[in-house]
Parts: structure tokens; C-alpha cells; sequence
């Protein structure tokens, strides 16, 4: 269980220092491509594991 929250807290820590140090994300305000993978990485692995615990 602690792999997974580990997991998660990494997917959301790497899309959180990026979106702080991307000019793009930062400055403009505008997710760049990087930025939308990492949020989409999060998501996916929130919900497995959701599903996991639900299942």
C-alpha cells in the first residue's frame, strides 16, 4: 500500500515542481504540453488506485 501512496505522491510532486518552474505554466498561466502529461500521469494513477481500493 505505502508503493502506491508513494506513487502517487510522486506523480503529484513532479507535476507540482513543474508547473513552479515551467516559464510557460508559471509566468503565462498556460499548462504547456509537459504540464498536461504529468497532470494526466496523476489522474491516472489516482484512479487505480481508487479502483484498487474499491475493488
Amino acid at each position: 500500500m505505502s508503493t502506491e501512496n508513494d506513487a502517487l505522491s510522486q506523480a503529484r510532486a513532479a507535476y507540482e515542481d513543474h508547473v513552479r518552474t515551467c516559464r510557460q505554466c508559471h509566468y503565462d498561466q498556460s499548462p504547456c504540453a509537459v504540464s498536461k502529461h504529468l497532470l494526466r500521469t496523476y489522474n491516472n494513477v489516482r484512479r487505480t488506485q481508487r479502483q484498487r481500493a474499491a475493488g
